[in-house]
């Protein structure tokens, strides 16, 4: 097998991984998938209410096993915030 294409699969599957966790995080927050990325601010997104909070906390929870504290929530200021917990 040719390593340049196992290379060039695993690229895709990590920005396919990516793409899915943006998604998620949107339909979570019930956004526009064109806002979320990862350098936005959560604070400039209207879906970052006290709703929005307890949908990502809830998303974590049930498909990361994460369960965050209120240090961690307070923490939340990207989107790339929520990306890195999603790891």
């Amino acid at each position: 097998m040719d390593s340049k294409n196992n290379d060039i699969d695993d690229k895709e599957k990590i920005k396919m991984t990516l793409e899915e966790k943006l998604t998620l995080i949107a339909e979570t927050l019930d956004a526009d998938k064109a806002n979320i990325r990862p350098d936005v601010k959560l604070e400039t997104l209207d879906e970052w209410d006290s709703m929005g909070v307890i949908a990502t906390i809830a998303m974590l929870d049930k498909k990361y096993n994460k369960v965050l504290s209120a240090d961690q929530i307070d923490q939340l200021k990207t989107v790339q915030d929520i990306l890195d917990l999603m790891a």
